[in-house]
């Protein structure tokens, strides 16, 4: 071998060597730079919520070109609700795809989107959201450190129990139901004359196994999520209530996305969108489902039975130092 041609080897091979740590080194400071913030919710696996927070996850990524990643706790793995909204507070916990009754421990305001038969479908209640109601409750949210992305929908609620078939409000009397820690709906089942005990979403299942309680109330997709159809026969379909599930990031979190904070927000949107298509599809294949299982009982109610039964809670709660701010929501509900 030449000497002209030993020295283009070493050359190459030299260069070779170089540019090989260097490679490596740039791999590393662009994994280094990527940034981890975890989302964490309470939903099953398979319930809408839990499908749109994996897409979450997965927009976040495509958008940001993956330096921003998402890791994704469901099913209370991080704690209930409310243990997830004061994680969301200190920082410790990034975003979260939370309950309407844990949040309105820290916006009480939120709880009047619960009024009793408010909104017949999501569709309205969304379009409220995106109006002046929605606009003071971000006011309200960034100033307890929260930062609303989007109102991903809970659906409307209904009542089940072991007991009995419940077509009107006598029926309840003497029933226990667990609620949420939710004010409002706690306000809503004592004016229906039943007894409340508050009991964590990922304990109901034993609790009714158990005769803890007689019943609860939740959207269809929960229900059959959760199988708590397994342990209460009696389904009543008394859409008492719509519930937004508030998709909700970390101020402290906010500051740590710099450039990528518009593509994070968009994705909440995209994943909000799904959730919402995914949640209205749910319920009405669990409502077909339930009617086809011969080993539960669904059952029409007295509709207007339970709207006067009802009719005092939103009078009370106009009285309420927020009653303002209740009868907006009311208003723009109706109009």
């Amino acid at each position: 071998m030449s000497l002209q041609m030993n020295r283009r080897f070493f050359l190459a091979t030299a260069t070779a060597a170089l540019a090989a740590p260097a490679i490596v080194l740039s791999s590393r400071s662009a994994s280094a730079a990527a940034t981890t913030l975890t989302l964490g919710h309470g939903a099953a696996p398979g319930n809408p919520r839990t499908v749109a927070a994996d897409k979450f996850a997965e927009l976040v990524k495509e958008k940001t070109e993956g330096r921003i990643q998402i890791n994704v706790a469901g099913a209370e793995t991080l704690g209930s609700d409310s243990a997830m909204l004061t994680s969301l507070r200190t920082g410790a916990l990034d975003f979260t795809a939370n309950s309407q009754g844990a949040t309105s421990a820290i916006v009480p305001e939120l709880s009047a989107l619960g009024l009793p038969f408010l909104f017949e479908n999501t569709d309205k209640a969304v379009a409220v959201l995106n109006g002046p109601v929605g606009a003071e409750l971000n006011r309200r949210f960034e100033a307890v450190g929260v930062v609303p992305l989007d109102w991903w929908d809970n659906g409307i609620r209904h009542l089940t129990n072991s007991k009995r078939k419940v077509t009107s409000p006598a029926e309840l009397a003497g029933m226990k139901i667990r609620t949420p820690a939710d004010p409002m709906t706690i306000d809503i089942f004592q004016a229906l004359g039943a007894g409340t005990e508050q009991i964590a979403f990922g304990e109901l299942y034993i609790a009714l196994q158990q005769g803890v309680v007689d019943g609860q109330e939740n959207p269809l997709a929960n229900i059959e999520s959760s199988k708590l159809h397994e342990v209460n026969k009696y389904i009543s379909l008394t859409a008492h209530k719509w519930e937004s599930t508030p998709f909700l990031m970390s101020k402290i979190a906010e500051a740590r996305l710099g450039s990528d904070l518009e593509a994070v927000k968009a994705a909440a949107k995209e994943a909000g969108a799904l959730q919402r298509k995914l949640s209205s599809e749910k319920a009405a294949e669990v409502l077909d489902n339930f009617k086809k299982n011969s080993a539960v009982e669904v059952v029409d109610v007295d509709h207007d039975a339970f709207v006067k039964a009802t009719a005092s809670v939103a009078d009370t709660w106009k009285k309420k130092p927020f009653g303002d701010f209740v009868t907006q929501v009311e208003a723009a509900a109706r109009g």
